[in-house]
């Protein structure tokens, strides 16, 4: 298949956007301890579809976040899901 974007360009975004997504769970856990003006669930899962899923998806288990949203932990595994299904298609 013809690559539109550098394989590097992948890898780095990828790495970019779980960071970021991880980075907002983080955030957002330390928020809701200290009642601070928290993350909104649409931009976490939308984090989770551009590609952060996996990298969110841990931190989130690692400090138990969001772990009782069945929206999170159904919503993030299936996301790595199709996330690992596209990279198949498109680089494999």
């Amino acid at each position: 298949m013809t690559e539109l974007l550098p394989v590097n360009f992948w890898i780095i975004y990828l790495i970019g956007i779980n960071l970021a997504a991880s980075g907002a769970a983080f955030i957002d856990k330390l928020h809701a301890k200290t009642s601070a003006r928290r993350i909104p669930e649409r931009t976490l899962l939308l984090l989770g579809a551009l590609g952060g899923a996996l990298g969110e998806w841990i931190v989130m288990l690692i400090i138990r976040h969001k772990t009782r949203r069945r929206k999170f932990m159904l919503g993030l595994p299936l996301f790595v899901i199709l996330h690992i299904v596209l990279l198949r298609i498109f680089f494999c």
